[in-house]
């Protein structure tokens, strides 16, 4: 057992580095992901059939494949395509497709916005009929009454759900470490173990890290559930 080779100043940047990655990513897919996520739910139970058709085929699609497999079709498949090659130097919006760590952030956004759309749809569908009814009788329109009062309350009440899924791709962000040129803590640690042929001092060492940020998230998210989810806490006798 070599411990003292992962608190060399070497070794540290490079967990930094990859910690960096891993949290950037992990933002920046949630921030993509949940944006379309709502749009997304949105069409679910809206009443234009052939777009539920659509995105509940998209999100069946995104449920059902390893997301592996979904990092791979889109860098070592869509962004290697010749005719996307032959335009990423100069045509927006394929130039962004030679960037690696894009083709990550795609794969992530892409694959959470199909979980949560569903989590979220689920929760618009039980949204209580009373409060639509208060809302309509209060002279709101259709669209005020799901901007104000629909997706609010399906939002809060998703949040138990939703920390799980916020979790699942905390983890799902080791698979950058599949795509050359990211460096995250998965990555970090293959590079210690190849470096000094350290496997199990090295995964052990990033499996702490992830383990810490799973408490912080967890954490945060208990706290946001007491704010926002006190209304559905047992009154005290």
């Amino acid at each position: 057992m070599r411990w003292e080779v992962l608190f060399r100043e070497s070794s540290l940047a490079l967990y930094a580095e990859g910690a960096v990655t891993t949290v950037t990513l992990l933002l920046s897919s949630l921030a993509v992901g949940g944006i379309l996520s709502i749009l997304f739910a949105l069409a679910l139970t809206g009443r234009w059939s052939i777009l539920r058709w659509i995105v509940g085929a998209y999100t069946f699609v995104i449920r059902g494949t390893p997301l592996l497999i979904q990092v791979y079709l889109i860098y070592y498949g869509i962004a290697q395509l010749d005719w996307i090659q032959a335009r990423w130097d100069e045509v927006w919006p394929w130039t962004w497709f030679k960037d690696a760590s894009f083709c990550a952030l795609l794969a992530f956004s892409l694959n959470t916005a199909g979980y949560t759309a569903e989590l979220l749809a689920g929760s618009i569908r039980e949204t209580h009929a009373g409060e639509v009814e208060a809302a309509k009788a209060m002279g709101m329109t259709p669209w005020q009454i799901t901007r104000r009062i629909v997706l609010p309350s399906a939002m809060r009440r998703t949040m138990p759900a939703y920390s799980n899924e916020v979790v699942m791709m905390l983890h799902a962000t080791s698979l950058a470490s599949a795509v050359p040129s990211l460096m995250d803590i998965t990555g970090a640690a293959s590079r210690i173990y190849s470096k000094f042929y350290l496997p199990f001092e090295a995964f052990i060492f990033a499996a702490v890290l992830y383990l810490l940020a799973t408490f912080t998230l967890v954490g945060l998210f208990r706290l946001a559930e007491r704010h926002f989810l006190a209304h559905l806490r047992p009154a005290k006798a």
